[in-house]
């Protein structure tokens, strides 16, 4: 008995283990590293040694708690906290321990706020470590101590569920996943039901003395547990595959960081664009803002990156439309920019008089390191958006603060190199505001010429040409106001000459852009001047710029809209007949098929030669799918009764067509007595066939379980016609069952379960229960 014990808890550990591990593989997409790996398996063994022993050894509750509480603290830094560990990682230092304790409770909000996947960055592991380390020992000492031990599929279900919750709002649900556990599980109540009728039996066999249940009997109620557990599987699937296929989710998956305030939201500052001449004027256009190691080819720094534009201001992200680049999040260790089209670069900035939220850098970042006596406090203040590759501080930036970024910096293309491109994919926002005079430039820009690239190329030479600079802040320039709002926009496109800066520009081009199907945004930054050829640039006011970025079919690239610097010609006269139209608020065009201007106009199609659809055949159509897909559904729901009355429609078959005809009368009596069992009828322990008779009432129930006795005890062979009067019997004794209760329950009865697991047994004294 101790061996078979030992041998039943060996196999309920394997369960626990197995069923924790996949629950806990949940958090995998949050992580994805080797930390994670090693912290999984060291935890399921140290969880599973801590269950173990406590059904070992008969430990109380708070016992097990101790020991839970004790490996925590031993093995937390070394596992959750790998970064603090010393000696190679085996030793816990006493940073890493004030690290494992603090991110008990801060590490969750920490890990919901960053980006994922985090590695083993700071004590972010410490969340997973610690629901993994719990759920193993929730689940081993339910399953070998508890008098329910079902109740240990509940902590991985919970961990796989807190998995996702906790994981990102865009990877796809780990459906896979959620199969395979679920198949473990359903393995795993399957075992201890069989266990608990087991249990019964043998306890009814010591009672009565006699053989309950003959081995192949038990093989077959496994079988038919079997049998049940697959077609609720099966069903399972096709019903989570279908509803997956029929209801697509509508967007993001609603998870903990979806719903958690972000602490850096780019709409409580206002756009960076909106100070573009302050960076001119006279007492800030001489000031070194940056010092920068390593400029990219380019020369270019980025300040921020804006996509959403509401005919005042270009900003970084909106409060009205569903931002991508509005979304900004800690980052862990490293980015993976694989993916990335560009060149990769490393970085040094040293901050001089420069300030403001946003951190100036180049390309899409890789990774960051802040240096100097403020490393700390910026590296925990550092927020970050992929999107766009736009990066910000929470926390002041001062004179002398130092970092350095790994980075891809995007390729910068020409006019004539767009002529070869389309426009990407991307949804970027539409702009809620579209100057009119911007369209009607536009097309004479575009006048004659095909393909958005050519186009855009097009559009770009257009401003090239009749642009001129000027910021209007010096006496000598011209007057030229700030701005790029729609009003400025629009005077921009119909004054004569065209004069503005790079903030104009930007916008006017990134606007023309969004027109002709690319996806686009203004990006203000540093360009460094071209002479300038030392290995340290210093970044003054004056070199403030702006430019767009477009995708294309190949990534997104960096486009200088910017016209060349030369003389402003004079000002031409007002023309007497000409009429300001109003400033209306027009929709740009639907953009998500940039080819659509190639396509021949309505006027061109003759709609005579269209077929008339019949209004008959298509509402037989839409019934016919309407009615296709409710059966569908309803089969899907009714699958696991119709499973259920099939295996009783096999096991009436099978005893009714028994080799003899005395198996034929015992199994038409074991028919009815399952009968009365999905009835309500519950038999009294060790009772024989006529007291279950009794309890059942009527005297041709009676009859029938004399008859089955004789049938088994006498030594008379009973005759086919005497089974198949038996087998009469029983079809108008269930008619009669039936009768009894009301239509519902009659429904209920006839998908009852309970006759699955009871049976009419064979005793070895040779009497039939």
């Amino acid at each position: 008995m101790p061996a078979r014990r030992s041998l039943r808890a060996l196999v309920d550990v394997a369960f626990a283990l197995v069923a924790v591990a996949l629950g806990a593989w949940a958090f995998w997409p949050v992580y994805q590293s080797s930390a994670f790996v090693v912290m999984l398996v060291a935890t399921l063994l140290l969880g599973t040694a801590i269950g173990v022993v406590g059904w070992a050894w008969r430990l109380p509750s708070i016992a097990v708690a101790g020991l839970v509480v004790l490996v925590y603290l031993g093995t937390g830094v070394q596992l959750a906290v790998p970064s603090e560990a010393s000696t190679g990682g085996l030793l816990p230092t006493l940073p890493g321990f004030v690290d494992l304790v603090q991110g008990t409770w801060l590490s969750w909000k920490q890990l919901v706020t960053i980006s994922v996947p985090v590695g083993s960055y700071q004590a972010l592991l410490v969340p997973a470590f610690l629901l993994t380390l719990l759920a193993t020992v929730v689940t081993v000492s339910t399953a070998l101590r508890c008098s329910r031990p079902e109740l240990a599929a509940l902590p991985p279900v919970l961990l796989l569920v807190a998995g996702i919750l906790l994981g990102s709002s865009v990877a796809p649900v780990p459906l896979l996943l959620l199969f395979a556990l679920f198949a473990v599980l359903l393995a795993w109540l399957i075992r201890f039901r069989l266990l608990r009728r087991s249990a019964a039996v043998r306890s009814l066999r010591e009672q009565s003395g006699q053989l309950v249940e003959s081995r192949s009997e038990r093989r077959s109620t496994a079988l038919l547990t079997a049998t049940g557990a697959t077609v609720m599987l099966v069903a399972a699937s096709a019903g989570g595959i279908a509803a997956a296929a029929l209801l697509p989710p509508p967007g993001e998956r609603e998870v903990v960081r979806t719903a958690v305030e972000q602490p850096f939201d780019p709409r409580h500052y206002p756009s960076p664009l909106s100070g573009f001449r302050s960076y001119l004027e006279p007492a800030e256009a001489e000031k070194t803002m940056l010092t920068v190691a390593g400029l990219p080819a380019d020369r270019r720094l980025r300040i921020a990156t804006l996509d959403t534009y509401d005919g005042v201001t270009y900003s970084v992200g909106s409060g009205d439309v569903t931002s991508a680049s509005g979304s900004f999040a800690r980052v862990p260790y490293r980015l993976d920019q694989g993916a990335t089209n560009g060149k990769r670069t490393t970085t040094t900035v040293v901050v001089g008089a420069y300030r403001g939220p946003w951190l100036p850098g180049s390309g899409q970042l890789e990774q960051v390191e802040f240096r100097g006596a403020d490393a700390g406090r910026l590296a925990d203040s550092f927020f970050y958006n992929d999107v766009t590759g736009t990066g910000a501080v929470t926390a002041p930036l001062r004179t002398g603060d130092i970092y350095t970024e790994q980075s891809v910096v995007k390729p910068l293309l020409t006019a004539g190199q767009l002529e070869k491109v389309q426009p990407g994919s991307d949804s970027v926002p539409r702009p809620s505001v579209i100057p009119d005079e911007l369209q009607s430039v536009l097309q004479k820009y575009t006048a004659g010429v095909s393909g958005a690239g050519p186009k855009l190329a097009a559009a770009l030479r257009g401003l090239a040409q009749d642009g001129y600079i000027s910021h209007g802040i010096s006496p000598k320039e011209p007057a030229s106001r700030s701005g790029h709002g729609a009003d400025r926009i629009t005077e921009l496109l119909t004054d004569v000459p065209m004069l503005g800066d790079q903030e104009q520009y930007a916008v006017t081009a990134a606007l023309m852009a969004r027109q002709l199907g690319f996806p686009a945004r203004v990006v203000m930054g540093f360009v460094a001047p071209k002479d300038v050829t030392t290995p340290m640039v210093a970044l003054t006011g004056s070199d403030i710029s702006a430019w767009i970025e477009v995708q294309t079919n190949s990534g997104w690239v960096t486009v200088d809209p910017t016209p060349p610097l030369r003389p402003v010609p004079p000002k031409q006269p007002e023309q007497p007949t000409q009429i300001s139209r109003p400033q209306t608020n027009v929709q740009p065009p639907v953009d998500d098929n940039p080819q659509r201007n190639d396509e021949p106009p309505q006027a061109q199609v003759d709609p005579s030669n269209q077929p008339k659809p019949n209004p008959v055949l298509e509402t037989l159509l839409a019934v016919l799918v309407v009615v296709g897909w409710t059966l569908l559904v309803l089969a899907l729901v009714a699958s696991p009764f119709l499973a259920v009355l099939a295996a009783k429609w096999r096991r009436r078959v099978l005893r009714r067509s028994a080799p003899t005809a005395r198996e034929r009368i015992v199994g038409g009596w074991r028919e009815f007595a399952d009968a009365a069992v999905d009835h309500g009828y519950d038999p009294p322990p060790a009772a024989t066939r006529v007291e279950f008779a009794g309890t059942i009432g009527g005297s041709r129930a009676a009859a029938l379980a004399k008859v089955a006795d004789r049938a088994t005890f006498s030594g008379v062979a009973p005759t086919p016609a005497e089974a198949e009067s038996v087998w009469k019997a029983v079809d108008d004794l269930r008619g009669q069952l039936a009768k009894r209760d009301t239509r519902w329950k009659r429904l209920l009865a006839a998908v009852s379960l309970r006759s699955l697991g009871y049976r009419g047994r064979r005793s070895g004294k040779g009497r039939n229960r």
